[in-house]
């Protein structure tokens, strides 16, 4: 049997973490759903990564952080989190944030990442850990090991992202002007050290049209507008732009409907992965042997420099990688 209370009434998973993070952690909160059907599933997580979970059929509840006004905010979400009086605490996140998060909930069962594969102290506010992996395991298998800890199969993988009638709908009217197949490139990346320059974007979506015969989607959020007008001008009116035109999950459908996906190492590249789009994935500053594309890892591609992996967010020396 389990290692834990053995009936939990009350989950709650804690990954307020990126929009990668989260889609990541989907196959493991439908596991949990599957293994424990009677336990509410609860989940808190940050406003960017909302529409992933707000109406997933393996969460039942969601507890909204608002970072951008934490201080604000901390007090009272810590107050939603102590009054769920959860049986057991998943924290996926292994930073002093989501360490405090987890022992103010109060729960017996606090189960998180071992100290060697933590930072900041945040071992020392769960009671129960998982067994020490390092950073050689993909992120992705790193939150499948809490399933094995609870004694839960992981038999299949599945992500259930599904949209509502209405996103459906509005996929279909971003996409009215393209004809037949497409390929969707991702523009930008949160970090600059891992975005790709708009001249690599140009030429490659000009390959594919020219060899491929297929139509260009760009895809990013409103900060990498520029980037995207810029590409836009030197392919000239062939390709759709929908850099910041799109919600998250409208992003979601035009990805499932793309023939294959190409960009960096960015949420929307683990969002391929999830709806089972072949995703060509360009890695320089971070390393894909960790946070890798689910399924598509023959189809990474990384960048060569002496330096590389560096995981800067910046980079001194021009992205040689």
């Amino acid at each position: 049997g389990s290692p834990t209370n053995p009936d939990p009434k009350r989950i709650l998973l804690v990954l307020c973490g990126s929009i990668g993070d989260v889609t990541r952690a989907l196959p493991l909160a439908n596991l949990i759903h599957r293994g424990f059907p009677k336990a509410t599933l609860a989940w808190a997580v940050e406003p960017p990564s909302l529409p992933l979970i707000e109406h997933h059929p393996a969460v039942d509840e969601v507890i909204l952080f608002d970072r951008p006004r934490w201080w604000k905010q901390f007090v009272p979400f810590l107050k939603k989190i102590r009054a769920g009086r959860f049986d057991w605490v998943l924290d996926l996140q292994r930073h002093l944030k989501s360490g405090i998060i987890s022992s103010w909930s109060g729960a017996p069962i606090r189960l998180g990442f071992h100290r060697l594969d933590c930072n900041e102290f945040n071992w020392i506010l769960n009671n129960r850990h998982i067994p020490a992996l390092g950073d050689g395991l993909s992120k992705f298998n790193h939150y499948l090991k809490f399933a094995e800890y609870l004694v839960l199969v992981p038999d299949r993988v599945e992500w259930q992202l599904s949209l509502t009638r209405e996103e459906q709908l509005s996929v279909a009217r971003h996409l009215l002007g393209v004809r037949g197949g497409f390929a969707a490139l991702f523009v930008g990346s949160r970090w600059e050290s891992k975005g790709w320059f708009p001249a690599q974007i140009s030429s490659c979506a000009s390959l594919i049209q020219a060899r491929h015969g297929l139509g260009v989607v760009l895809l990013g959020s409103e900060t990498d507008a520029a980037v995207a007008r810029e590409v836009q001008r030197s392919c000239g009116r062939d390709i759709a732009n929908l850099v910041g035109r799109t919600s998250l999950k409208e992003a979601v459908g035009i990805i499932a409907r793309a023939k294959v996906a190409v960009g960096p190492d960015t949420g929307l590249m683990h969002i391929a992965a999830a709806v089972g789009t072949p995703v060509i994935s360009l890695w320089g500053a971070t390393n894909p042997s960790r946070t890798g594309p689910y399924g598509f890892e023959e189809l990474i591609i990384q960048g060569k420099a002496d330096c590389s992996p560096c995981y800067r967010k910046w980079c001194p020396i021009g992205r040689v990688c």
